[in-house]
């Protein structure tokens, strides 16, 4: 193998030298030289999962209290470093400490629970991993965002905690403990008795409106309700009167009917009225966001909400939906994967809408490579929900040397997946024209190393950062980086 060059050339010093300080193989000896660039120490020590104590001390001497707060959020930090931030004046610090989802001393926690700061009680408040006795004194906390931030993450409280925090003085810790949504899952349920006067107060009323044993004349109060998160609530409620279904499916509010569309008991000649009205408003914002309404606005985050919703009434009962004229519900059918008959999975392999497509190829066990070829070459990629059709494929060597020379840069970088394609493959996909291509190339383990060098030079700076952070980076490079910047 060739020796790599001494000195690279370095486009942005900066981002490699920041990339460099995260790659887990970077001795300890060019690590402290790297602690002596502040972007570098900055993110060793806020991604490094194998600080000591010593060299944790060495980061916040040198950040001079500007890595500080990055020590903190960095979840593997040492015991001893954490007791010695939180002796800190920094709420932030302290706040960040409390917060991290990993072990603490159950003295730490008493001390977050009992903090100074409202914002670092807060912290400690929404943290899982806080002992529930230590967590509960919370619920009488004197500031109220901390007893809300508590009723929203804390979902599976005592009862007695819920009752507190449902019965608070305060309306945003009250309407916090019952809401429509929670930080996490299960959902809470409120206890029965307490639900007429959740129900009482326009604060709760939403958030109690699924627990009701839904009365005809409680749904029509309901249903006129000026606030449209009651409506939606009431919307979803199995026990709806069918004269309200039709009502909502008409309401002013698009959200309110994209719930109603979702329902099983929805006729279809209503659905078909929704979906049309929200496809409509979410086409006007597409095309002009300047001149859509508030209405477009909502019709097209209501159609968002169908983009990734899985209905569980048509996964339950998946074969009449496979030819479902919306693709919220044949999405919802693929996702039954090999539950579904052949004749079914092979159909929704065909459909038009690429998140169908992509959501059968996830749920069947085994996805042949043809089929996954096809898929993913047809595949219309979407940054809000990555991946991809071949994500779960296995293709053979063959396959994945043809892609590696195929006029698809998708197929290119796809073939770079194999850890087993040979040097000069990789070698030459390091050189593409195409930034995602040789981004895939730079962490690839047969890559040599005088291509990788170079791509620590490449100008797209995310290639150069996956560069400087592949495992297989030469010690010889790492050092040649360091001179370079002069560390």
């Amino acid at each position: 193998m060739q020796t790599p060059p001494r000195r690279p050339v370095l486009v942005d010093p900066d981002e490699v030298l920041m990339a460099l300080a995260r790659n887990a193989r970077v001795p300890v000896p060019l690590l402290r030289r790297l602690l002596h660039h502040r972007g570098a120490r900055d993110e060793a020590a806020r991604w490094r999962s194998d600080l000591t104590q010593q060299l944790a001390e060495e980061i916040d001497a040198l950040g001079h209290g500007e890595a500080t707060h990055a020590l903190a959020c960095n979840p593997d930090l040492p015991v001893g470093m954490k007791r010695r931030l939180v002796r800190g004046d920094d709420a932030s610090v302290r706040s960040a400490l409390a917060g991290r989802d990993a072990p603490l001393p159950r003295d730490l926690v008493e001390a977050f629970v009992a903090d100074r700061s409202a914002q670092v009680r807060q912290a400690a408040a929404a943290n899982r991993r806080s002992p529930s006795d230590l967590r509960a004194r919370l619920a009488t906390d004197p500031d109220p965002a901390v007893r809300a931030a508590l009723a929203q993450w804390w979902t599976e409280a005592p009862e007695e905690v819920r009752r507190t925090l449902l019965t608070d003085t305060d309306a945003t810790v009250r309407a916090a403990a019952c809401a429509t949504y929670f930080r996490r899952l299960p959902h809470p349920v409120p206890p029965a008795d307490l639900h007429p006067a959740l129900l009482a107060d326009p604060v709760t009323r939403a958030g109690v409106v699924a627990h009701l044993d839904l009365d005809p004349a409680t749904a029509h109060r309901l249903a006129a309700d000026e606030d449209p998160d009651v409506r939606g609530a009431l919307a979803e409620h199995p026990e709806l009167p069918a004269d309200l279904v039709a009502l909502l499916g008409r309401d002013e509010d698009p959200m309110v009917r994209v719930k109603v569309f979702l329902r099983k008991d929805t006729a279809e000649s209503l659905r078909e009225v929704i979906h049309a009205g929200l496809l409509a408003g979410s086409e006007k914002t597409k095309m002009d966001p300047f001149d859509a309404d508030e209405e477009d606005v909502f019709c097209s985050i209501a159609m968002m909400e169908l983009r990734i919703r899985i209905v569980v009434w048509v996964l339950e009962d998946p074969l009449p939906y496979v030819d479902s004229p919306y693709p919220a519900f044949r999405r919802s059918a693929a996702a039954a994967g090999d539950a579904l008959p052949r004749t079914a999975i092979a159909r929704l392999f065909e459909d038009p809408d690429s998140e169908v497509r992509k959501t059968m190829a996830a749920a069947v066990s085994v996805l042949d490579p043809d089929t996954a070829e096809r898929l993913e070459r047809a595949h219309e990629e979407n940054r809000k929900w990555p991946g991809s059709p071949a994500d779960n494929a296995v293709f053979p060597p063959e396959t994945m040397r043809r892609f590696a020379t195929d006029p698809d840069p998708r197929m290119r970088a796809l073939a770079l997946r194999d850890p087993e394609l040979p040097a000069e493959f990789v070698e030459r996909l390091a050189r593409d024209d195409e930034a995602r291509v040789r981004r895939e190339a730079a962490a690839h383990p047969n890559l040599p190393a005088p291509s990788l060098l170079l791509l620590l030079g490449d100008t797209d700076l995310r290639t150069a950062r996956a560069a400087a952070g592949s495992p297989h980076l030469p010690h010889e490079a790492m050092e040649a980086i360091l001179a370079v910047a002069e560390l």
